[in-house]
């Protein structure tokens, strides 16, 4: 797999990527198809040194994936904590490629002068918390029903790792 930083011409990628996982009602608190001028912003908040964004690609240059470190609550004493997300395309999930993405992520926390990870999943995603499970992550909140998708409410689950300990 090579790992490289994502590049504004990937972006639409990216986006097809996540929007691919709205409809099924696992992933995303996003109910409608977001486009490539919503998420500019969200592009632009990650850099190399401190936030990164990464495209996943395999030896042959097809997108498997990306991975996406952001800041959490937006305060400087919450600067060693991310939220980390993975995105396959659709055509790569459930090969395993999820635990390998998840732990060059975590390599790299201590460059990053990051100490702590964290996930936010919803309950009925269970590939992704058995995924995070696998990688050492530990429920650290649960919040039951906290978000209504086609009128069903759903139980969002947070978790955590330390790293760099």
């Amino acid at each position: 797999m090579i790992f490289r930083y994502a590049l504004l011409e990937d972006l639409p990628v990216i986006v097809s990527i996540y929007n691919s996982t709205i409809a099924g009602r696992r992933v995303t608190a996003d109910t409608e198809p977001v486009s490539v001028a919503d998420r500019l912003e969200w592009f632009h908040e990650h850099t190399p040194h401190r936030r990164p964004l990464w495209m996943v690609e395999n030896d042959n240059g097809e997108t498997l994936g990306w991975i996406s470190l952001q800041d959490f609550y937006g305060r400087p004493a919450y600067d060693g904590t991310a939220e980390i997300s993975i995105y396959l395309h659709e055509n790569h999930r459930g090969k395993g490629y999820g635990k390998t993405l998840m732990e060059f992520a975590i390599e790299q926390c201590h460059s990053l002068q990051i100490h702590t990870l964290l996930g936010f999943i919803f309950e009925q995603n269970t590939e992704s918390l058995k995924l995070f499970s696998r990688c050492g992550f530990n429920e650290w909140a649960h919040l039951p029903h906290i978000a209504v998708l086609d009128n069903t409410p759903c139980s969002l689950k947070i978790l955590g790792l330390k790293v760099n300990q």
